[in-house]
């Protein structure tokens, strides 16, 4: 029995790194489609040995292109977020960071046309419903995407060609609602936490409610599986309360601590995938730990003052540097919260391309 070929691609996107496909390449019921995730990525096993993970949740990640049917978008990304070490595909949450790659990736593709040295591609997030315009680099008389730049980000080595993002319409994207309670801040557990839906529904809290200072190493954190213990119990409780049912097999609800620092509109954040620490902060979930930072009555208030200017400028400082995020925002006379949009500078780069192999009878 032969094994069967798919063309696809290996892209960094930002922090993230995994396969891209034209959505019409895989199976379309999604428990075809995750069967052949598991055994491309090679979940199940934690060096994923049998495929091209890499062993690591931000390396076990698939994005799936197709031209939009949505009149507003030019792509759709469905993204699916493939287990390391259980035989799992979540197809509930999506990945900013991976998606910093699809404008490229859809050029690549021949999905999208290139028309001059900065090309505007509208994309149409599956998994949440999101909208996001991406501006990528495509200088010269082929207008070919350009990896080459100075732009840096914490978490990368080296530098690239920047890719403009700008969220649109992620006010409760998942759940339908800003916070999905009802409240600014619930206790469960003992525990005060925002339970907040920006780009990715959250639970967050402060670090020392766990008795963190929020500036622990990813090992360090990695290591206290008290604190892990407590912290799934909070997210599962407060899954319920947001709507989202029974999360035990989910990556949704995400959990995020944040702790204080002095200068204005900096704030430090460390962020769970939800089993493991994440090694920087995910795109998505940066753009909620930044408006719970600038929310009033969230378990953030009073923690980092507050920029005067709108949008406004957040650095959520995390294990390996800064990411700054521009949230567009409005407070009304009683203080309720408007999220607007949010806009960040990340990076991509094509690591391989050709053919994947996975076995005939899927």
């Amino acid at each position: 029995m032969k094994q069967q070929s798919i063309p696809f691609l290996l892209m960094r996107g930002g922090t993230s790194r995994g396969p891209f496909f034209n959505r019409s390449d895989l199976p379309m019921d999604h428990d075809s489609l995750s069967k052949s995730l598991i055994s491309l990525i090679g979940s199940g096993h934690p060096l994923n040995i049998d495929g091209i993970g890499g062993g690591n949740a931000v390396a076990t990640k698939v994005a799936m292109l197709s031209p939009s049917n949505d009149s507003w978008a030019d792509i759709d990304y469905f993204f699916a977020q493939v287990s390391v070490e259980k035989e799992l595909v979540d197809f509930k949450p999506t990945c900013g960071n991976m998606l910093t790659a699809v404008g490229p990736a859809a050029i690549e593709m021949g999905l999208v046309k290139p028309v001059s040295d900065v090309t505007e591609i509208k994309i149409r997030l599956v998994n949440t419903e999101a909208k996001v315009i991406a501006k990528v680099s495509t200088p010269g008389p082929d207008h070919e995407v350009s990896y080459f730049g100075n732009s840096k980000i914490d978490g990368v080595p080296g530098s690239s060609s920047p890719i403009g993002l700008n969220f649109l319409e992620v006010a409760g994207s998942s759940t339908g609602k800003l916070f999905p309670t009802g409240n600014t801040t619930d206790i469960f557990q003992d525990i005060a936490v925002t339970c907040m839906d920006v780009a990715m529904p959250m639970v967050i809290a402060k670090a020392q409610d766990f008795g963190l200072t929020g500036l622990e190493a990813v090992e360090e954190l990695d290591a206290n599986r008290d604190f892990f213990d407590k912290m799934e119990r909070i997210r599962k409780e407060a899954g319920h309360a947001m709507g989202m049912g029974d999360v035990s097999e989910s990556v949704t609800p995400k959990f995020g601590i944040l702790s204080a620092l002095d200068e204005p509109g900096h704030i430090s954040c460390r962020y769970f995938m939800p089993w493991e620490t994440h090694p920087t902060v995910a795109v998505t979930g940066s753009q909620c730990l930044a408006s719970c930072a600038l929310t009033p009555g969230t378990i953030a208030e009073h923690m980092m003052k507050i920029p005067s200017e709108i949008p406004s400028l957040i650095s959520l400082h995390h294990p390996m540097g800064v990411l700054q995020v521009v949230i567009d925002y409005s407070l009304d006379q009683e203080g309720s919260f408007t999220h607007k949009s949010a806009g960040m500078i990340r990076t991509a780069r094509k690591i391989a391309q050709g053919q994947i192999f996975t076995h005939a009878d899927i």
